[in-house]
């Protein structure tokens, strides 16, 4: 691993343990050229990804692309970021279990919409008015209005105060 200080190619790993989630393993490191001490993550990787952009142009996944991404949506929300990490940490696994390595970039932010649906909805909003490239107010209105109204079926909590329904 490269000093990020020195640019040295001779660091040593000094300390290694498993990260917060278990999905990654945290290493301390320290570069015997110039004294730094930097930290790295190690993460299992199950196949090479590549996102095919709408022009058809190819680019290797950057995981970090989609956790910038997020921060900037996620901008002076309060959410953990233990929970955005769980949450990236989930669309990567579900990018690589489908079974092309090839993914499309519309498939990543939908994922991505829906994580932030579920996480916070002034992200959701903030982060789909660049996605879907809103050039209206009315698009930001139609977005809040699907926001408070979800579609039948989701987000429905049954009433506590209510009977259950009868069987005929």
């Amino acid at each position: 691993m490269r000093c990020p200080y020195c640019g040295s190619l001779e660091t040593q790993v000094k300390d290694s343990r498993p990260a917060e989630d278990a999905s990654s393993i945290r290493r301390r490191r320290v570069c015997p050229d110039c004294g730094g001490r930097f930290t790295t993550f190690e993460r299992v990787q199950l196949r090479e990804l590549t996102v095919v952009k709408k022009t058809g142009r190819r680019v290797p996944f950057d995981r970090d692309k989609l956790m910038r991404s997020l921060e900037i949506a996620l901008r002076k929300r309060p959410v953990e970021p233990d929970r955005v990490d769980r949450m990236v940490n989930g669309i990567v696994r579900q990018l690589e279990s489908l079974g092309d390595g090839d993914i499309p970039s519309e498939k990543i932010g939908e994922l991505v919409m829906e994580g932030l649906r579920a996480l916070d909805g002034v992200a959701y909003v903030r982060f789909a008015s660049v996605y879907r490239n809103f050039r209206e107010t009315r698009d930001f209105n139609m977005l809040i209005d699907e926001l408070a109204n979800p579609p039948e079926g989701e987000n429905e909590t049954p009433d506590p105060n209510s009977a259950p329904a009868e069987k005929a």
